[in-house]
């Protein structure tokens, strides 16, 4: 059995003892996620999504996050102006192991769902955007008679 699963903005066709490098997601080694995003699945029958299948899923066990080859960026101006620049990127992604390919009963596994890490920080912001618990409010300090407040205001 297969499946097509889209995560990072881009398409992967994928079955069970796959090893996968995707761009990078919120977990850690050893950490067990699920992909909910199934285009296709395939098989004995053939199950195409308008625009996703139903209740499909592809479980992968996380083996580390890691960085891709380095790139090469080379820029070179010709004629007077003789500059030449090299800029280098390394993309960081996720390695995975693909377990498992459900064509039904994914909302019942019980396992994480797999979120990018911009979905991540979004969600730590608005959690740091409501309100915090109000700290329990100080006792107020015992008032001036008022004789010794109006012989101080006399003097």
């Amino acid at each position: 059995m297969y499946a097509v699963l889209k995560t990072g903005g881009k398409q992967y066709k994928v079955q069970a003892g796959d090893i996968l490098r995707v761009e990078k997601l919120d977990c850690v080694a050893g950490d067990k996620i699920q992909f909910n995003e199934i285009l296709m699945v395939g098989g004995e029958t053939l199950a195409v999504g308008v625009p996703l299948v139903a209740g499909a899923a592809v479980q992968a066990e996380v083996i580390e996050q890691i960085k891709g080859p380095k790139v090469i960026h080379y820029v070179k101006r010709r004629r007077k102006h003789s500059s030449q620049r090299t800029k280098g990127h390394r993309q960081h992604l996720t390695l995975l192991r693909v377990t498992e390919v459900l064509a039904a009963g994914a909302d019942k596994s019980g396992v994480k769902a797999a979120t990018g890490t911009a979905d991540a920080r979004r969600a730590a912001h608005n959690a740091d955007a409501a309100p915090a618990a109000k700290a329990p409010a100080k006792a107020k300090a015992a008032a001036k008679p008022k004789a010794a407040k109006a012989a101080a205001t006399e003097e």
